[in-house]
C-alpha cells in the first residue's frame, strides 16, 4: 500500500499494471451493488476490444458501506484492477487522486453506472494515445448523439451548457458527462490549478484546458439515463453556480498563471510552411510566364468581348484592370510563395502600378496605331496589343520581384 500526500489521505491497494497504456477509474461511493457488474462488463469489454495494455482503478470516496470489500475483492479477481481509498468524500478529489498516482500515459473515468455505451471509449482515447488531441470528453449533445433521458435532466444539462458559453466563453459542448479522458502529461500541469474536490471538477479542469490552448477531441456517446442516480440536482446546482463564480472571478483578475500553464502544457505555435516556391530566378520566370500567359489570355478574351460594346480604349482598361489585379494575387502565392494577408494590400498597390505602367504601354501602342492607320483590322490591334503586354509582363516582373521577392525571404 502507498500512501499519497495530504489532503487526499488516500491509500492505494495493488501493484500499478506494468506498461498499461490508459486507466480507467471509476470513482465510486457506497455502490457495493452496482461495483462488481460495472467492473466485470468493463474489464471485459477492454479485453476483448481494446488493443493495448489498461488498468482500472477503483476510487472509493469514503464508502460507509461494503463498497471498498467488493473493489479489494474485484482486485484479486481481476488482472488489471486496483483500489484506491479515499477518507473524504468528493469525486473531483477521486480523479485528482488516482490521476495522480497513475503511471499510464492516457487517463480516463467513466461513471459507475456505465450509462454511456462502451463503444466509444476507443474513439475517445485514441486522439490521446496518438497525441493528435489533449483531452477528450464524451458529449450527449451532438446531433449523432444517442440520449435517453428524462425531460427534466435534458433541460438542466443544456442550460448548464449554455450558462458555460455565456458566462466561461466555453467552446465545449457537454462538460457534465461522465466519460472523460486526458493525457498524464497533461495532467499533471493542469490538476494543481483545480480548486473544486466535486461535481464542478469536470469543467474547471476543462476551461482551464481551453484557456491553456489544449485541443479537446469530443465524441457523440449513446447514452442511457440511469434512474438511480443519487446525485442532488439542486445541490448540485448550486455548488457548479458557485464554482462558475469563483472560476469567472479568477479568470477576470488573473489570479490564475494562463501565461505560465500555456508555456506548459499548451500547443506550441504553429511553424510557418517550407517555402512552397523556389527563390532561384529561373523557376520563378517560368512559374511567372505561366501566370502571364493566361492573364493575357484572360485580358484578350475580355477585351473582345467588350471591344464593340465600349470600344477600343475602354474595353482595354476594363481588361486589363481585372487581370491585373488576378494576376497580382497569382504570382503573390504561386511564383513568390507568398501566403497569407500580410502585405497583401501593398503587393496589390504595386500590383497597381505595374498594371498603370502597362495600360500606358498598351493604351499608347493603340493610340499609335490609329494614329497611323485611321481603321486598323481587329487582327492588327491585338497582335499590337500582344506586343505591348509582353513589354508590360516584363515590367511587371521586375516590379513585383523587387516588391515581393525581399519580403518572402
Amino acid at each position: 500500500m502507498t500512501a499519497l500526500g495530504k489532503p487526499r489521505a488516500a491509500v492505494q491497494t495493488g501493484p500499478t499494471t506494468i506498461g498499461a497504456v490508459l486507466d480507467v477509474v471509476i470513482p465510486v461511493y457506497n455502490e457495493e451493488t452496482d461495483l462488481g457488474p460495472c467492473v466485470r462488463r468493463l474489464h471485459a469489454h477492454l479485453s476483448e476490444h481494446f488493443p493495448y495494455a489498461f488498468q482500472i482503478t477503483i476510487a472509493d470516496n469514503a464508502s460507509v458501506d461494503g463498497t471498498l470489500g467488493v473493489a479489494e475483492a474485484l482486485a484479486g479477481e481481476l488482472p488489471g484492477v486496483e483500489v484506491l481509498h479515499l477518507d473524504a468524500k468528493g469525486r473531483g478529489r477521486a480523479l485528482s487522486a488516482a490521476w495522480s498516482a497513475s503511471s499510464a500515459p492516457v487517463l480516463a473515468y467513466m461513471d459507475v453506472d456505465l450509462s454511456t455505451d462502451l463503444a466509444a471509449l476507443l474513439p475517445l482515447v485514441a486522439p490521446l494515445i496518438s497525441g493528435h488531441s489533449d483531452l477528450a470528453i464524451g458529449t450527449r449533445l451532438a446531433r449523432t448523439s444517442r440520449v435517453v433521458r428524462g425531460t427534466k435532466r435534458e433541460v438542466i444539462s443544456r442550460a448548464y451548457n449554455l450558462l458555460l458559453r455565456g458566462a466561461l466563453a466555453a467552446r465545449f459542448s457537454d462538460a457534465q458527462c461522465g466519460f472523460k479522458a486526458i493525457r498524464a502529461d497533461v495532467a499533471g500541469g493542469l490538476l494543481p490549478l483545480v480548486k473544486d474536490t466535486g461535481w464542478f471538477f469536470d469543467t474547471e479542469l476543462l476551461v482551464l484546458a481551453q484557456r491553456a490552448g489544449l485541443r479537446i477531441h469530443e465524441v457523440p456517446v449513446d447514452w442511457v439515463d440511469d434512474p438511480d442516480s443519487r446525485v442532488d440536482i439542486v445541490a448540485t446546482a448550486l455548488a457548479d453556480l458557485r464554482g462558475m463564480g469563483r472560476l469567472g472571478r479568477a479568470l477576470l483578475t488573473g489570479a490564475l498563471p494562463l501565461t505560465e500553464l500555456r508555456a506548459q502544457v499548451g500547443r506550441a505555435p504553429l511553424a510557418r510552411p517550407p517555402a512552397q516556391v523556389p527563390v532561384g530566378l529561373p523557376r520563378q520566370l517560368v512559374r511567372f510566364a505561366a501566370v502571364g500567359v493566361a492573364s493575357t489570355l484572360a485580358y484578350l478574351l475580355l477585351f473582345v468581348a467588350t471591344r464593340g460594346a465600349l470600344g477600343a480604349q475602354p474595353a482595354n482598361l476594363l481588361a486589363l484592370l481585372v487581370t491585373a489585379v488576378a494576376n497580382t494575387a497569382a504570382n503573390r502565392r504561386l511564383t513568390f510563395g507568398i501566403s497569407g494577408r500580410r502585405h497583401a494590400g501593398r503587393h496589390h498597390v504595386q500590383g497597381l502600378l505595374a498594371f498603370a505602367l502597362g495600360l500606358a504601354l498598351t493604351s499608347g501602342s493603340l493610340a499609335v496605331l490609329h494614329a497611323v492607320d485611321g481603321a486598323p483590322t481587329r487582327l492588327v490591334e491585338l497582335a499590337v496589343l500582344v506586343a505591348a503586354n509582353l513589354a508590360a509582363t516584363v515590367l511587371r516582373f521586375v516590379l513585383l520581384r523587387l516588391g515581393m521577392h525581399h519580403r518572402r525571404n
